[in-house]
């Protein structure tokens, strides 16, 4: 019987710097394991062999392939993070956005105060949203006014 479910995702060259960045956006995230290919390889000495790390309380382990192949990270894919607060959301949707690509505007839809959906610029896919609050309502009352 499976013991875990660990989200893994696979690199070509830039994992390490992913996993850096990605741990860098958020208050809850560390780097807890990192192990290099050395000369011996198979991979490119000090590309990752493994790494884990946590965003938020969920672990998730990373590699730079040694093979070379065709595929890639897909939208059907993606990291969902929510959000409290109009803050956070935007500065990590500014950050996962430059030099990746937006796949649906950042804004306001019935579903979300905000939500955008990007490929940042190691092809992950990323859903930000800042979900509707009890404090909507009181707010668009005001505005009626």
């Amino acid at each position: 019987m499976a013991t875990t479910v660990t989200p893994f995702l696979m690199f070509e060259g830039d994992a390490e710097e992913a996993m850096t960045f990605y741990v860098s956006l958020f208050d809850d995230a560390r780097i807890l394991e990192v192990v290099h290919f050395d000369e011996d390889g198979p991979g490119e000495p000090g590309t990752i062999n493994q790494a884990r790390f946590e965003l938020c309380g969920r672990e998730y382990i990373c590699f730079d392939s040694p093979s070379e192949h065709e595929f890639g990270f897909t939208p059907s894919f993606s990291m969902f993070v929510e959000f409290e607060e109009f803050e956070e959301i935007e500065a990590v949707y500014l950050a996962l956005s430059d030099g990746g690509q937006v796949l649906m505007p950042y804004e306001q839809y019935d579903f979300a105060r905000r939500f955008c959906w990007l490929q940042d610029r190691f092809g992950l896919s990323w859903q930000l949203t800042l979900p509707h609050s009890e404090d909507d309502d009181e707010d668009d009352e005001e505005d009626d006014d």
